[in-house]
Protein backbone atom coordinates (compact mmCIF):
# COMPACT_ATOMS: atom_id res chain seq x y z
CA UNK A 1 0.00 0.00 0.00
CA UNK A 2 2.93 2.33 0.61
CA UNK A 3 3.79 2.09 -3.06
CA UNK A 4 0.22 3.02 -3.92
CA UNK A 5 0.32 6.15 -1.78
CA UNK A 6 3.64 7.20 -3.29
CA UNK A 7 1.76 7.92 -6.53
CA UNK A 8 -0.07 10.81 -4.85
CA UNK A 9 1.11 14.30 -3.96
CA UNK A 10 0.83 15.51 -0.37
CA UNK A 11 -1.08 18.69 0.52
CA UNK A 12 2.12 20.59 1.34
CA UNK A 13 3.88 19.41 -1.82
CA UNK A 14 0.96 20.52 -3.97
CA UNK A 15 0.72 23.89 -2.24
CA UNK A 16 4.46 24.44 -2.67
CA UNK A 17 4.17 23.54 -6.37
CA UNK A 18 1.30 25.99 -6.81
CA UNK A 19 3.27 28.83 -5.21
CA UNK A 20 6.31 28.02 -7.35
CA UNK A 21 4.20 27.85 -10.53
CA UNK A 22 1.85 30.79 -9.92
CA UNK A 23 3.53 33.06 -7.39
CA UNK A 24 0.84 35.73 -7.92
CA UNK A 25 -2.04 33.27 -8.07
CA UNK A 26 -5.18 33.34 -5.97
CA UNK A 27 -7.41 30.62 -4.50
CA UNK A 28 -10.94 30.79 -3.11
CA UNK A 29 -13.22 28.22 -1.48
CA UNK A 30 -16.97 28.59 -0.94
CA UNK A 31 -19.45 26.28 0.81
CA UNK A 32 -22.21 25.60 -1.71
CA UNK A 33 -24.35 23.42 0.58
CA UNK A 34 -24.05 22.28 4.20
CA UNK A 35 -26.30 20.09 6.35
CA UNK A 36 -25.13 19.52 9.91
CA UNK A 37 -27.91 17.04 10.69
CA UNK A 38 -27.24 14.78 7.71
CA UNK A 39 -23.52 15.41 7.92
CA UNK A 40 -22.52 16.53 4.45
CA UNK A 41 -20.93 19.55 2.82
CA UNK A 42 -20.33 20.54 -0.81
CA UNK A 43 -17.45 22.96 -1.43
CA UNK A 44 -16.54 24.87 -4.59
CA UNK A 45 -12.96 26.04 -5.16
CA UNK A 46 -11.70 28.56 -7.73
CA UNK A 47 -8.16 29.30 -8.88
CA UNK A 48 -6.62 32.30 -10.62
CA UNK A 49 -3.10 32.08 -12.06
CA UNK A 50 -2.36 35.79 -11.63
CA UNK A 51 -3.91 39.03 -10.40
CA UNK A 52 -4.81 40.15 -13.93
CA UNK A 53 -7.31 37.34 -14.51
CA UNK A 54 -10.86 38.48 -13.83
CA UNK A 55 -12.30 35.01 -14.40
CA UNK A 56 -10.95 31.90 -12.64
CA UNK A 57 -8.65 29.61 -14.61
CA UNK A 58 -10.27 26.57 -12.99
CA UNK A 59 -13.28 25.56 -10.89
CA UNK A 60 -13.60 22.28 -8.99
CA UNK A 61 -15.67 20.71 -6.22
CA UNK A 62 -15.32 18.39 -3.25
CA UNK A 63 -18.12 16.55 -1.43
CA UNK A 64 -17.61 15.60 2.21
CA UNK A 65 -19.75 13.07 4.09
CA UNK A 66 -19.10 12.91 7.83
CA UNK A 67 -19.90 9.22 8.26
CA UNK A 68 -17.31 8.27 5.63
CA UNK A 69 -14.52 9.56 7.90
CA UNK A 70 -12.77 7.55 10.56
CA UNK A 71 -13.85 8.50 14.12
CA UNK A 72 -10.80 10.66 14.78
CA UNK A 73 -11.46 12.81 11.69
CA UNK A 74 -15.25 13.25 11.79
CA UNK A 75 -15.09 16.51 13.75
CA UNK A 76 -12.94 18.06 11.00
CA UNK A 77 -14.81 16.78 7.95
CA UNK A 78 -15.77 20.33 6.84
CA UNK A 79 -12.21 21.64 7.07
CA UNK A 80 -10.91 18.55 5.29
CA UNK A 81 -13.45 18.95 2.47
CA UNK A 82 -12.47 22.60 1.97
CA UNK A 83 -8.82 21.57 1.75
CA UNK A 84 -9.72 18.80 -0.69
CA UNK A 85 -11.54 21.25 -2.98
CA UNK A 86 -8.54 23.58 -3.02
CA UNK A 87 -6.15 20.71 -3.74
CA UNK A 88 -8.38 19.51 -6.59
CA UNK A 89 -8.57 22.89 -8.32
CA UNK A 90 -4.80 23.36 -8.01
CA UNK A 91 -4.26 20.00 -9.69
CA UNK A 92 -6.82 20.89 -12.36
CA UNK A 93 -5.02 24.09 -13.34
CA UNK A 94 -1.44 22.84 -12.97
CA UNK A 95 -1.98 19.29 -14.26
CA UNK A 96 0.64 16.58 -14.01
CA UNK A 97 -0.80 14.63 -11.07
CA UNK A 98 -3.84 12.89 -9.61
CA UNK A 99 -6.44 15.28 -8.20
CA UNK A 100 -6.68 13.38 -4.92
CA UNK A 101 -3.82 13.93 -2.47
CA UNK A 102 -1.94 11.45 -0.32
CA UNK A 103 -3.89 12.55 2.76
CA UNK A 104 -7.22 11.85 1.03
CA UNK A 105 -6.12 8.42 -0.14
CA UNK A 106 -4.92 7.56 3.38
CA UNK A 107 -8.52 8.11 4.50
CA UNK A 108 -9.69 5.73 1.79
CA UNK A 109 -7.18 3.14 3.00
CA UNK A 110 -8.41 3.43 6.60
CA UNK A 111 -12.07 3.26 5.60
CA UNK A 112 -11.51 0.17 3.44
CA UNK A 113 -9.79 -1.57 6.35
CA UNK A 114 -12.54 -0.74 8.85
CA UNK A 115 -15.57 -0.81 6.56
CA UNK A 116 -18.60 -2.11 8.50
CA UNK A 117 -21.07 -4.66 7.22
CA UNK A 118 -23.60 -2.96 4.94
CA UNK A 119 -27.31 -3.65 5.19
CA UNK A 120 -30.12 -3.28 2.69
CA UNK A 121 -32.11 -0.57 4.41
CA UNK A 122 -34.93 -0.76 1.86
CA UNK A 123 -36.02 -4.32 2.71
CA UNK A 124 -34.59 -5.27 6.11
CA UNK A 125 -34.68 -4.07 9.68
CA UNK A 126 -31.40 -3.87 11.58
CA UNK A 127 -31.61 -2.74 15.21
CA UNK A 128 -33.46 0.59 15.27
CA UNK A 129 -33.10 1.20 11.52
CA UNK A 130 -36.55 1.29 9.86
CA UNK A 131 -37.31 -0.76 6.78
CA UNK A 132 -39.01 0.45 3.59
CA UNK A 133 -40.65 -1.43 0.79
CA UNK A 134 -39.28 0.82 -1.95
CA UNK A 135 -36.57 3.46 -2.41
CA UNK A 136 -39.34 5.96 -3.19
CA UNK A 137 -40.95 5.30 0.19
CA UNK A 138 -37.60 5.86 1.90
CA UNK A 139 -37.03 9.12 0.07
CA UNK A 140 -40.44 10.38 1.19
CA UNK A 141 -39.30 9.69 4.74
CA UNK A 142 -36.29 11.91 4.17
CA UNK A 143 -33.72 9.21 3.38
CA UNK A 144 -32.29 9.72 -0.13
CA UNK A 145 -31.42 6.68 -2.19
CA UNK A 146 -27.87 6.20 -3.40
CA UNK A 147 -28.96 6.82 -6.98
CA UNK A 148 -30.72 10.12 -6.32
CA UNK A 149 -27.90 11.33 -4.07
CA UNK A 150 -25.21 10.52 -6.61
CA UNK A 151 -27.22 12.13 -9.42
CA UNK A 152 -27.35 15.36 -7.47
CA UNK A 153 -23.68 15.21 -6.52
CA UNK A 154 -22.72 14.45 -10.14
CA UNK A 155 -24.26 17.76 -11.17
CA UNK A 156 -21.86 19.58 -8.85
CA UNK A 157 -18.66 17.53 -8.81
CA UNK A 158 -16.11 17.60 -11.59
CA UNK A 159 -13.71 20.35 -12.53
CA UNK A 160 -14.05 22.92 -15.22
CA UNK A 161 -10.85 24.23 -16.76
CA UNK A 162 -11.67 27.74 -17.88
CA UNK A 163 -10.11 28.98 -21.11
CA UNK A 164 -7.18 31.31 -20.61
CA UNK A 165 -7.81 34.99 -21.28
CA UNK A 166 -6.68 35.97 -24.81
CA UNK A 167 -3.58 38.12 -25.15
CA UNK A 168 -2.55 41.09 -27.25
CA UNK A 169 0.70 43.02 -27.43
CA UNK A 170 -0.08 44.57 -24.02
CA UNK A 171 -0.54 41.25 -22.18
CA UNK A 172 -3.62 39.32 -21.04
CA UNK A 173 -6.91 40.98 -21.93
CA UNK A 174 -9.55 41.72 -19.27
CA UNK A 175 -13.11 40.35 -19.43
CA UNK A 176 -15.67 43.16 -19.18
CA UNK A 177 -19.46 43.34 -19.32
CA UNK A 178 -22.03 46.11 -19.31
CA UNK A 179 -25.37 47.32 -20.65
CA UNK A 180 -25.75 49.48 -23.74
CA UNK A 181 -27.27 52.89 -22.97
CA UNK A 182 -28.89 52.97 -26.43
CA UNK A 183 -30.34 49.46 -26.75
CA UNK A 184 -30.50 48.31 -23.12
CA UNK A 185 -28.83 45.05 -24.13
CA UNK A 186 -25.97 43.46 -22.22
CA UNK A 187 -22.56 43.29 -23.87
CA UNK A 188 -19.23 41.62 -23.14
CA UNK A 189 -15.73 41.73 -24.54
CA UNK A 190 -12.09 41.02 -23.88
CA UNK A 191 -10.54 44.47 -23.46
CA UNK A 192 -6.95 45.50 -23.92
CA UNK A 193 -5.19 46.73 -20.76
CA UNK A 194 -3.04 49.17 -22.72
CA UNK A 195 -3.48 52.94 -22.55
CA UNK A 196 -5.08 55.00 -25.30
CA UNK A 197 -4.24 55.77 -28.08
CA UNK A 198 -2.18 52.54 -28.26
CA UNK A 199 -4.99 50.39 -26.87
CA UNK A 200 -5.95 47.42 -29.06
CA UNK A 201 -9.50 46.95 -30.34
CA UNK A 202 -11.72 44.86 -28.03
CA UNK A 203 -12.68 41.29 -28.92
CA UNK A 204 -16.48 41.33 -28.82
CA UNK A 205 -18.53 38.40 -27.51
CA UNK A 206 -22.12 37.23 -27.95
CA UNK A 207 -24.28 35.34 -25.45
CA UNK A 208 -25.16 32.06 -27.15
CA UNK A 209 -27.95 29.51 -26.66
CA UNK A 210 -25.45 27.42 -24.64
CA UNK A 211 -25.60 30.01 -21.89
CA UNK A 212 -22.06 31.34 -22.41
CA UNK A 213 -20.32 34.39 -23.79
CA UNK A 214 -18.53 33.27 -26.95
CA UNK A 215 -16.47 35.03 -29.65
CA UNK A 216 -18.48 37.04 -32.15
CA UNK A 217 -18.13 35.65 -35.68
Amino acid sequence: MAGFLENYEGNKERTDRWIATFANGRLEAHIVEFNADKGFVLVQAKAWRNQEETEPAGIDYAFGYREAYNPNMKRWFVEDTVTSALMRVMALVMGGTEKATKETMEQVKINDATKPVEHDYWTTKFGDIPSYKTAGEAEQAGIPSLGSSMDEIAKQLGGELVQEAPQCSHGHRVFRTGTSAKTGKEWANWSCVGKKPDQCEPLWLVFTSRGKWEPQV
